[in-house]
């Protein structure tokens, strides 16, 4: 099976396994753990921020930031397509009692002038006090946009302007970095808490990043441990992290071509009504009114292709590691039958 559902699907690589295997432990929990230690300073480091903390996932991350920078009664600013909106359980409300205001961005791109009037009369008691502005970079329903980051910067001015912390959902952020101009130091001196991904492009098998000040950092650890999210020899998947971090950025832009590629045997079929433009790793498409999408991702299955379902008539393609120039064949003959 080529499987093109998500970059999540990956498996560690026999060099990603090798590190794995010697890596040097202890009970992180304790802050015991040498390796989990390592891959929190090497990420910390890279952003020039003050800490980092270790998690299971960019859900777990991305909902933790949230708690720890907002109060109950207090409202996020993101996009409406935001992954923290739409696919992390209504957490924000959940886990931090807040509430969301929805912007409707370019493919999930928010500008600084709709979060200046988004942001709440913090004098009039009727409205909800903004608190916190949430960017997600690559957009993952926007097709893997990149954000400008000069518009980032105009957003900061606001949130500086406004008292506002900004958070940034960064779970495909090296997928952005390799594409344009900036490095990870220019985002840490912008964002007060960053969400990093090592499970999806980089292939790690397990474990997400949250870098921030020293203080946020530490507050985070206390939500985590609140929520479960302790772990004990996590040092095992923090070396798998470390490797990634090390070894799978550059060939990134890999799975960006081979992204490309498919967007380019897509525009063939008499099927595809459209395509979102193709930045990254992602590639969204819409069916023409003929054809469902349930009928066409049934076929592709039953062709070796998984895919998944992103909207009424849309589905989602995402290239990894794992996709080689093999795969992109198959998928160009399977594409160029009459399978429908």
């Amino acid at each position: 099976m080529i499987d093109l559902r998500s970059d999540t699907i990956t498996k560690p690589t026999p060099e990603m396994l090798e590190a794995m295997l010697s890596a040097e432990v202890g009970d992180d929990v304790f802050g015991d753990d040498p390796t989990v230690k390592k891959l929190e300073q090497k990420a910390a480091g890279m952003f020039g921020m003050e800490a980092a903390m270790f998690a299971t996932s960019g859900t777990m991350t991305n909902q933790i930031a949230i708690k720890a920078q907002t109060f109950p009664g207090a409202e996020v600013i993101c996009d409406k397509n935001s992954h923290i909106y739409l696919y992390e359980g209504g957490g924000v409300a959940q886990n931090s009692f807040s509430s969301v205001k929805l912007l409707d961005g370019d493919r999930g791109r928010i500008n600084a002038g709709q979060v200046l009037a988004a942001f709440n009369n913090p004098e009039d008691i009727h409205l909800p006090l903004s608190a916190l502005v949430s960017l997600e970079n690559t957009m993952n329903k926007g097709g893997g946009a990149i954000y400008d980051f000069s518009e980032i910067k105009k957003i900061k001015q606001v949130c500086i302007e406004k008292n506002l912390r900004l958070h940034l959902d960064g779970a495909r952020l090296f997928n952005a970095l390799v594409e344009t101009s900036e490095s990870p130091q220019d985002y840490g001196k912008v964002f007060d808490t960053i969400s990093i991904c090592l499970s999806k492009g980089l292939g790690a098998p397990v474990g997400s990043l949250l870098l921030g000040s020293a203080d946020t950092i530490k507050k985070a650890r206390r939500i985590r441990k609140s929520m479960g999210g302790g772990w004990r020899q996590a040092g095992f998947l923090a070396a798998a992290g470390i490797f990634a971090l090390e070894n799978n950025i550059e060939r990134l832009k890999n799975d960006h071509l081979n992204a490309k590629a498919l967007g380019k045997i897509l525009e063939k079929a008499s099927y595809v009504k459209d395509i979102l433009p193709i930045d990254t790793n992602i590639v969204i498409f819409e069916l023409e009114a003929t054809l469902s999408p349930e009928v066409m991702l049934r076929k592709l299955a039953e062709n070796g292709i998984l895919a998944v379902q992103f909207g009424p008539a849309h589905i989602r393609l995402v290239t990894h590691l794992e996709f080689k120039s093999e795969s992109l064949e198959i998928f160009e003959k399977v594409l160029t039958q009459k399978i429908i």
